[in-house]
Protein backbone atom coordinates (compact mmCIF):
# COMPACT_ATOMS: atom_id res chain seq x y z
CA UNK A 1 0.00 0.00 0.00
CA UNK A 2 1.13 3.12 -1.18
CA UNK A 3 0.06 6.12 0.22
CA UNK A 4 0.74 9.91 0.33
CA UNK A 5 1.67 12.69 1.15
CA UNK A 6 5.21 12.40 2.95
CA UNK A 7 6.80 15.53 3.77
CA UNK A 8 9.57 15.63 1.22
CA UNK A 9 6.73 14.47 -1.40
CA UNK A 10 8.22 10.65 -1.65
CA UNK A 11 5.18 7.86 -1.00
CA UNK A 12 4.67 6.86 2.29
CA UNK A 13 4.79 3.23 2.11
CA UNK A 14 2.83 1.11 4.65
CA UNK A 15 2.06 -2.31 4.54
CA UNK A 16 -1.56 -3.38 3.71
CA UNK A 17 -3.10 -4.13 7.26
CA UNK A 18 -2.44 0.23 7.85
CA UNK A 19 -4.84 2.96 7.06
CA UNK A 20 -3.09 6.36 6.33
CA UNK A 21 -4.76 9.71 8.83
CA UNK A 22 -2.42 12.70 7.75
CA UNK A 23 -2.75 15.81 10.21
CA UNK A 24 -1.25 19.41 9.54
CA UNK A 25 1.64 20.37 11.82
CA UNK A 26 -0.63 21.71 14.35
CA UNK A 27 -2.22 18.16 15.25
CA UNK A 28 -1.52 15.58 17.95
CA UNK A 29 -1.35 12.21 16.73
CA UNK A 30 -1.82 10.60 20.12
CA UNK A 31 -4.87 12.80 20.95
CA UNK A 32 -6.85 12.13 16.94
CA UNK A 33 -6.24 8.52 17.38
CA UNK A 34 -7.79 7.80 20.73
CA UNK A 35 -10.94 10.50 19.33
CA UNK A 36 -11.30 8.04 16.23
CA UNK A 37 -10.48 4.86 17.98
CA UNK A 38 -13.88 3.38 18.30
CA UNK A 39 -14.75 4.10 14.84
CA UNK A 40 -11.75 3.47 12.57
CA UNK A 41 -10.30 0.17 14.47
CA UNK A 42 -6.98 -1.47 14.32
CA UNK A 43 -4.65 -0.90 12.12
CA UNK A 44 -5.21 3.31 11.68
CA UNK A 45 -2.31 5.27 11.69
CA UNK A 46 -2.21 8.68 12.28
CA UNK A 47 0.69 10.86 10.80
CA UNK A 48 1.14 14.83 11.78
CA UNK A 49 3.42 16.38 8.53
CA UNK A 50 6.27 18.28 10.60
CA UNK A 51 9.67 17.96 9.19
CA UNK A 52 11.39 18.42 12.77
CA UNK A 53 9.43 15.40 14.59
CA UNK A 54 8.46 12.52 13.41
CA UNK A 55 4.94 11.82 15.09
CA UNK A 56 2.51 9.12 14.85
CA UNK A 57 0.14 6.42 16.54
CA UNK A 58 -1.45 3.59 15.75
CA UNK A 59 -5.12 2.36 16.98
CA UNK A 60 -5.04 -1.56 18.09
CA UNK A 61 -7.65 -3.59 19.28
CA UNK A 62 -5.86 -6.61 21.76
CA UNK A 63 -7.27 -9.53 22.74
CA UNK A 64 -6.26 -9.91 26.29
CA UNK A 65 -7.40 -8.63 29.27
CA UNK A 66 -6.20 -4.52 29.66
CA UNK A 67 -4.04 -5.73 32.45
CA UNK A 68 -2.34 -8.12 30.22
CA UNK A 69 -2.86 -6.13 26.94
CA UNK A 70 -0.73 -2.87 28.14
CA UNK A 71 2.62 -5.25 27.63
CA UNK A 72 2.05 -3.71 23.92
CA UNK A 73 3.90 -0.75 25.41
CA UNK A 74 7.47 -2.84 25.32
CA UNK A 75 6.33 -4.01 21.79
CA UNK A 76 6.04 -0.55 20.71
CA UNK A 77 9.04 1.00 22.29
CA UNK A 78 11.13 -2.23 20.57
CA UNK A 79 9.96 -0.62 17.12
CA UNK A 80 10.91 2.54 17.71
CA UNK A 81 14.01 1.83 18.69
CA UNK A 82 14.42 -0.67 15.96
CA UNK A 83 13.61 2.11 13.71
CA UNK A 84 16.30 4.04 14.94
CA UNK A 85 18.97 1.46 14.97
CA UNK A 86 18.40 1.06 11.24
CA UNK A 87 19.07 4.48 9.96
CA UNK A 88 21.82 5.49 13.71
CA UNK A 89 25.59 5.86 13.06
CA UNK A 90 27.48 3.18 14.01
CA UNK A 91 28.64 3.00 17.56
CA UNK A 92 25.21 4.86 18.23
CA UNK A 93 23.51 2.96 20.95
CA UNK A 94 20.01 2.85 21.39
CA UNK A 95 18.55 2.72 24.93
CA UNK A 96 15.50 3.57 27.10
CA UNK A 97 14.79 4.95 30.26
CA UNK A 98 11.39 3.76 32.28
CA UNK A 99 8.97 3.40 30.74
CA UNK A 100 8.88 5.37 27.76
CA UNK A 101 11.70 7.10 26.90
CA UNK A 102 14.50 6.93 24.25
CA UNK A 103 18.25 7.68 24.00
CA UNK A 104 21.01 7.75 21.18
CA UNK A 105 24.16 8.00 22.91
CA UNK A 106 22.66 9.24 26.10
CA UNK A 107 20.68 11.67 24.63
CA UNK A 108 17.23 11.81 24.69
CA UNK A 109 15.46 12.10 21.14
CA UNK A 110 11.76 11.40 22.51
CA UNK A 111 9.74 8.51 23.04
CA UNK A 112 6.60 6.29 23.25
CA UNK A 113 3.45 6.20 25.04
CA UNK A 114 0.12 4.07 24.99
CA UNK A 115 -3.17 5.17 26.03
CA UNK A 116 -6.78 3.50 26.36
CA UNK A 117 -10.03 4.11 27.38
CA UNK A 118 -11.18 5.85 30.93
CA UNK A 119 -12.90 3.45 33.27
CA UNK A 120 -11.45 0.63 31.01
CA UNK A 121 -12.37 -2.53 33.53
CA UNK A 122 -8.48 -4.23 33.75
CA UNK A 123 -9.80 -7.96 33.57
CA UNK A 124 -11.45 -7.37 30.50
CA UNK A 125 -10.33 -6.61 26.74
CA UNK A 126 -10.00 -2.69 25.81
CA UNK A 127 -12.12 -1.65 23.05
CA UNK A 128 -9.04 0.18 21.80
CA UNK A 129 -5.53 1.39 22.81
CA UNK A 130 -3.26 3.28 20.95
CA UNK A 131 0.36 3.49 20.61
CA UNK A 132 1.82 6.64 19.84
CA UNK A 133 5.38 7.80 19.62
CA UNK A 134 7.43 11.22 18.68
CA UNK A 135 11.16 11.21 17.65
CA UNK A 136 12.53 14.59 17.23
CA UNK A 137 14.15 14.98 14.04
CA UNK A 138 15.50 18.70 13.85
CA UNK A 139 16.56 20.42 17.11
CA UNK A 140 15.50 23.68 15.08
CA UNK A 141 15.08 26.38 17.17
CA UNK A 142 16.38 24.54 20.16
CA UNK A 143 19.06 26.68 21.34
CA UNK A 144 22.61 25.45 21.53
CA UNK A 145 23.51 21.82 21.85
CA UNK A 146 25.53 22.81 25.15
CA UNK A 147 23.05 24.59 26.58
CA UNK A 148 20.81 20.92 26.49
CA UNK A 149 23.36 18.46 26.93
CA UNK A 150 20.84 15.62 27.68
CA UNK A 151 18.05 16.52 24.61
CA UNK A 152 18.70 16.87 21.08
CA UNK A 153 17.61 15.90 17.66
CA UNK A 154 18.81 13.12 15.10
CA UNK A 155 20.32 15.71 12.75
CA UNK A 156 22.35 16.53 15.82
CA UNK A 157 23.92 12.76 16.20
CA UNK A 158 24.96 12.15 12.76
CA UNK A 159 21.97 10.87 11.44
CA UNK A 160 21.69 11.51 7.13
CA UNK A 161 19.27 12.86 5.41
CA UNK A 162 16.27 10.80 7.27
CA UNK A 163 12.55 12.01 6.76
CA UNK A 164 9.55 11.66 9.26
CA UNK A 165 8.16 9.49 6.46
CA UNK A 166 10.70 7.27 6.36
CA UNK A 167 10.66 6.61 10.20
CA UNK A 168 6.96 5.92 10.12
CA UNK A 169 7.25 3.44 7.32
CA UNK A 170 9.83 1.57 9.32
CA UNK A 171 7.94 1.76 12.57
CA UNK A 172 4.90 0.43 11.35
CA UNK A 173 7.15 -2.52 9.57
CA UNK A 174 8.58 -3.61 12.95
CA UNK A 175 5.67 -3.28 15.31
CA UNK A 176 4.31 -5.94 12.90
CA UNK A 177 6.98 -7.97 13.16
CA UNK A 178 6.54 -7.60 17.14
CA UNK A 179 3.16 -8.33 17.40
CA UNK A 180 3.53 -11.31 15.28
CA UNK A 181 6.39 -12.58 17.88
CA UNK A 182 4.02 -12.19 20.59
CA UNK A 183 1.28 -14.10 18.72
CA UNK A 184 3.57 -16.69 17.72
CA UNK A 185 6.15 -17.62 20.35
CA UNK A 186 5.24 -15.84 23.83
CA UNK A 187 6.18 -12.27 25.11
CA UNK A 188 9.53 -13.20 26.54
CA UNK A 189 11.30 -12.98 23.60
CA UNK A 190 10.07 -9.17 23.59
CA UNK A 191 10.44 -8.48 27.25
CA UNK A 192 13.95 -9.45 26.73
CA UNK A 193 14.94 -7.01 24.47
CA UNK A 194 13.15 -4.23 26.40
CA UNK A 195 15.04 -4.83 29.43
CA UNK A 196 18.67 -5.04 27.05
CA UNK A 197 18.04 -2.03 26.14
CA UNK A 198 17.30 -0.40 29.56
CA UNK A 199 19.33 2.26 30.61
CA UNK A 200 18.91 1.18 34.59
CA UNK A 201 22.78 1.98 36.39
CA UNK A 202 24.53 -1.01 38.56
CA UNK A 203 22.26 -3.42 40.12
CA UNK A 204 20.81 -7.06 39.89
CA UNK A 205 19.18 -7.35 36.26
CA UNK A 206 15.68 -6.43 36.03
CA UNK A 207 12.62 -8.32 35.35
CA UNK A 208 9.15 -7.56 34.49
CA UNK A 209 5.58 -9.19 35.82
CA UNK A 210 3.24 -10.36 34.16
CA UNK A 211 1.28 -6.99 34.12
CA UNK A 212 4.45 -4.76 32.71
CA UNK A 213 5.28 -3.31 35.88
CA UNK A 214 8.98 -3.43 36.05
CA UNK A 215 11.13 -5.45 39.20
CA UNK A 216 14.43 -4.87 40.30
CA UNK A 217 15.93 -6.59 42.91
CA UNK A 218 14.28 -7.51 46.12
CA UNK A 219 10.94 -5.68 47.01
CA UNK A 220 11.34 -2.85 44.26
CA UNK A 221 8.78 -2.68 41.88
CA UNK A 222 7.60 0.56 39.46
CA UNK A 223 4.16 0.46 38.34
CA UNK A 224 3.68 0.45 34.56
CA UNK A 225 0.15 1.56 34.61
CA UNK A 226 0.65 4.69 36.37
CA UNK A 227 3.83 5.52 35.03
CA UNK A 228 2.23 5.91 31.51
CA UNK A 229 0.15 8.47 32.78
CA UNK A 230 2.62 10.93 32.38
CA UNK A 231 4.73 10.51 29.80
CA UNK A 232 8.73 11.34 30.58
CA UNK A 233 9.76 12.09 27.63
CA UNK A 234 7.42 15.25 26.82
CA UNK A 235 7.27 18.82 28.09
CA UNK A 236 4.08 19.44 29.83
CA UNK A 237 4.23 22.91 28.40
CA UNK A 238 4.45 22.35 24.87
CA UNK A 239 3.61 18.60 24.68
CA UNK A 240 7.22 18.41 22.50
CA UNK A 241 10.04 16.15 23.47
CA UNK A 242 12.55 17.94 26.35
CA UNK A 243 14.56 20.09 24.48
Amino acid sequence: MTLRPSVTDRPLDLPPPYSLVPLREVGDAFAHACRIAGEKGAGTLVWVRRYDLAEFAVVLEPDQPLAEARLAHYVGMNALADTLIVHAPPKKPVLFDWPDALRVDGVMVGGGRLGWPDGADEDEPPPWMVFAGMIRTSAVRAGEPGTRPQFGGLDELGFQEIDSGDIVSSFARHLMVGFHEWGEDGFSGCGRRWLDRLDIGKGPPPRLAENGDLLIGEGKRRALAPALASPSWLDPATGAPWL
